[in-house]
C-alpha cells in the first residue's frame, strides 16, 4: 500500500523536475525510470557481492567492471559527488554505458535509443537524492516498488498521439476477474501501453494461485508468461520497468506495430487483455491481409479486435474496451461484420456498458467491455450477458474523486460468478441475459437499449373538474391576500 509520506515524497521530485525544465509527465517518467533502472542494477551487484565474500564463490556475471572506470559507474558512488561531478558522470558515462547493456532484461534490451533528459546539475543531484532516499529508507517491499511506480505513472495525465491512455486500474482488475487468467496460460497485450493489464494479471494469478504454483509455472511467470507490444519505444521501456518492479524480470515486450505485416503472432495466446487506441493513422498497404479477411476496414478499433481472434488460440479468451461505437454502428459494413462475426462464429460471452466518466479526465467517450472465446465455429454464442453499469466507485467527473458508496463493480463480478442465476433476471433490471437469436433479429446490434425494457409508471391524476376547483380556490386565496395587504398599507398612510 503506498503511503502519503510516499506520495508527498515523489510530489516533491516531480516538482523539482518541473522547476529544472522537464515539464512533459512523460519525460519525467522517462528519466526517473532511468534513474531507478541505475540504482536497481547497483544494489542487485551488491547482494551478489555480499552473497559471493559470504560463500566464497566467484562473482558471477559482474553488470560493472571490477576497474576504477567500472566502479565509477556505480549508483553508491557517484550518488555522493558534487552536483557537476555526477552531472558529468551520469551523462558522459553511465548513461552512455546503460545504452549498451544487453542482458536478456527487457528494460535494459530497449534502453538502445534512450536520451539523457537532464540539462541541469542541481536537477539531477536533487532527482537522484530523491530516488536515493525513496529506495533506500522509504520503499523497499516488491509489492510496495510496484505501487510506488503506480503511483508515478498516474501523473500521465495526457492522451498520447495515437489516443491510447491509462486504463484505470479498478478496470483493469475488474476485467482480470472477469477471464481469471491462470498458471501456465500464456497472456498478451498487443497495445500495451504502460503494461497495466499484464501487471493486473501476474498480481492476480500471484495472489490466487500462487501458494500452489509449481517451479515451471514460477520460472514461466517471471519471462515468458507475458507479452505486450507497443509503437511507442519510450512505452515500451515504461512498461519492461513496471513488469520488472512487479516482479516479473523477463516478460516480451517489444517496439512493435500490432497490426502491420511484421506481427505475425497467430494462436499462441490463452488470454488477451487490451485497451487498444481508438483513434490513429494506419499505413493501409501495411495490414495484415488475415485481419483484412476478419473485418475489412481501416478502423483500428475494429482491426484490434479482429488481431486479438487472430492472436489468441481456439479455446483463448478476451476481454478487451471498445469504443460505444462499435457496438452499434450500421452505416459502416465491418462494424456488422465484426459484431456477426463474434456472435456467429465465435462465443461471446458478456457486454458491460460502461458510464462516459470511466475515462476522465483523459477523454469522455463512451465504451464497454466485451468478453469473448475464439471457437472459430458456428453457432457457438448461446446466450450473452449485458450490464449497465452506472458506478465504478469514482466520481465521474473530471476530479474522479472516490466514491465507494456508489460502485457497480463488486456486483459484476458476484453476478458473474453465478451467471446461472441472471437468465432468471428480467429485462428490465441492471444486467440479463439476451439470446444469440435476439441479436441476430436486430440486425447485431449490440446497443443495451436494443434489450432492456422500460417500465412506465401509471400515474393517476385527479379528474379536471377537481383541479379546475382547486386553482380557482387558490386563485381566490391570492386575491384576499393582495386585498388584506391593500388594506394594511392604507391604514399605514393615514
Amino acid at each position: 500500500m503506498i503511503t502519503g509520506a510516499v506520495k508527498n515524497k515523489v510530489d516533491d521530485i516531480w516538482q523539482r523536475m518541473w522547476e529544472g525544465g522537464i515539464t512533459n509527465p512523460l519525460e519525467v517518467i522517462s528519466q526517473l525510470t532511468y534513474l531507478m533502472f541505475m540504482k536497481s542494477l547497483d544494489d542487485k551487484q551488491l547482494e551478489a557481492e555480499q552473497m559471493a565474500q559470504l560463500t566464497g564463490a566467484p562473482l558471477a556475471n559482474p553488470v560493472f567492471p571490477d576497474t576504477p572506470e567500472g566502479q565509477r559507474l556505480r549508483w553508491h558512488n557517484f550518488k555522493n559527488e558534487s552536483a557537476e561531478q555526477m552531472f558529468a558522470t551520469v551523462s558522459q558515462q553511465v548513461f552512455p554505458f546503460l545504452k549498451t547493456l544487453h542482458t536478456g532484461n527487457a528494460f535494459a534490451d530497449s534502453m538502445e535509443d534512450a536520451s539523457f533528459g537532464f540539462n541541469k546539475p542541481k536537477t539531477l543531484e536533487r532527482a537522484v537524492a530523491g530516488i536515493d532516499d525513496l529506495l533506500t529508507n522509504i520503499v523497499k517491499d516488491q509489492d510496495d516498488l510496484g505501487d510506488l511506480y503506480e503511483y508515478m505513472l498516474s501523473k500521465l495525465n495526457t492522451a498520447g498521439a495515437n489516443g491510447q491512455f491509462r486504463t484505470p486500474k479498478h478496470i483493469r482488475d475488474l476485467m482480470v476477474g472477469l477471464i481469471d487468467p491462470k498458471p501456465g496460460q500464456l497472456i498478451g497485450d498487443p497495445a500495451c501501453g504502460t503494461a497495466g493489464f499484464l501487471i493486473s494479471a501476474a498480481e492476480w494469478i500471484r495472489r490466487t494461485y500462487g501458494d500452489a504454483m509449481s517451479a515451471d509455472q514460477w520460472n514461466l511467470f517471471e519471462g515468458d508468461q507475458f507479452a505486450g507490444f507497443d509503437t511507442d519505444q519510450t512505452m515500451v521501456r515504461i512498461a519492461a520497468m513496471n513488469m520488472l518492479l512487479h516482479g516479473v524480470e523477463h516478460p516480451d515486450i517489444r517496439n512493435q506495430d500490432s497490426l502491420s505485416r511484421l506481427n505475425t503472432i497467430r494462436s499462441k495466446f490463452a488470454v488477451i487483455l487490451a485497451n487498444p487506441p481508438f483513434t490513429g493513422s494506419l499505413d493501409v498497404e501495411d495490414i495484415d491481409d488475415s485481419l483484412k479477411a476478419i473485418v475489412d476496414t481501416k478502423q483500428t478499433e475494429l482491426l484490434f479486435v479482429a488481431l486479438f481472434l487472430r492472436m489468441l488460440k481456439l479455446g483463448g479468451r478476451c476481454a478487451c474496451i471498445v469504443p460505444n461505437g462499435v457496438l452499434f454502428r450500421s452505416n459502416a459494413k465491418a462494424y456488422r461484420e465484426l459484431r456477426r462475426e463474434l456472435v456467429d462464429h465465435q462465443r461471446l460471452e458478456a457486454i458491460i456498458y460502461m458510464p462516459s466518466g470511466v475515462f476522465k479526465p483523459y477523454s469522455g467517450v463512451s465504451t464497454a467491455i466485451l468478453v469473448f472465446t475464439k471457437t472459430d465455429a458456428p453457432n457457438s454464442t448461446d446466450k450473452v450477458w449485458l450490464y449497465n453499469m452506472e458506478h465504478d466507485g469514482y466520481t465521474l467527473d473530471d476530479k474522479r474523486d472516490e466514491d465507494t458508496a456508489h460502485n457497480d463493480i463488486p456486483d459484476i463480478l458476484a453476478r458473474w460468478k453465478n451467471l446461472d442465476a441472471e437468465g432468471a433476471r428480467e429485462r428490465t433490471e441492471q444486467s440479463f441475459m439476451v439470446t444469440r437469436d435476439d441479436i441476430a433479429a436486430n440486425d447485431y446490434d449490440f446497443s443495451f437499449n436494443k434489450y432492456v425494457q422500460v417500465e412506465y409508471e401509471r400515474k393517476e391524476y385527479p379528474p379536471t373538474s377537481q383541479l379546475m376547483a382547486e386553482l380557482r380556490e387558490l386563485n381566490t386565496k391570492f386575491a384576499d391576500g393582495l386585498n388584506a395587504l391593500d388594506a394594511m398599507l392604507a391604514k399605514d398612510g393615514e
